[in-house]
């Protein structure tokens, strides 16, 4: 019984460092769903990091919202803009496999859920 407790502490501990997010994206990922972290909205998407990157761009471009900064590495794709009213996006893409990926959007300081969803969607369409 105690090498089972230590092992339950042990794992709590491991998602306390690392956080939970790797585990809430396999839920994500699996349920089809969406997941609202922190102020961001994140999903997974069967479709490769370049793919995603792509998508990501047209469906911004496809909303009239321009692209004010980029950057890219092979671990993650970052995708800043923002909405006419001021409210900035934040979007973030993460290679999760060879044909998955990771989406993060934020809308706002406080995170625009319903903007936020808006934003997924539209990616998704463009996949």
């Amino acid at each position: 019984m105690k090498i089972f407790l230590k092992i339950f502490i042990c794992s709590l501990l491991l998602c306390n460092f690392y956080g939970c997010v790797a585990v809430l994206f396999g839920a994500a990922g699996g349920a089809g769903t969406a997941v609202w972290l922190s102020g961001k909205l994140a999903q997974q998407v069967p479709s490769t990091y370049e793919n995603t990157i792509r998508a990501t761009k047209e469906a911004l471009k496809s909303m009239n919202l321009e692209i004010i900064k980029e950057s890219k590495t092979t671990e993650i794709a970052q995708i800043r803009s923002h909405y006419g009213d001021g409210r900035k996006i934040w979007i973030d893409i993460h290679p999760i496999g060879e044909d998955s990926s990771g989406i993060e959007v934020r809308v706002g300081v406080f995170g625009d859920k319903v903007a936020s969803d808006v934003l997924i969607r539209k990616i998704i369409s463009k996949l």
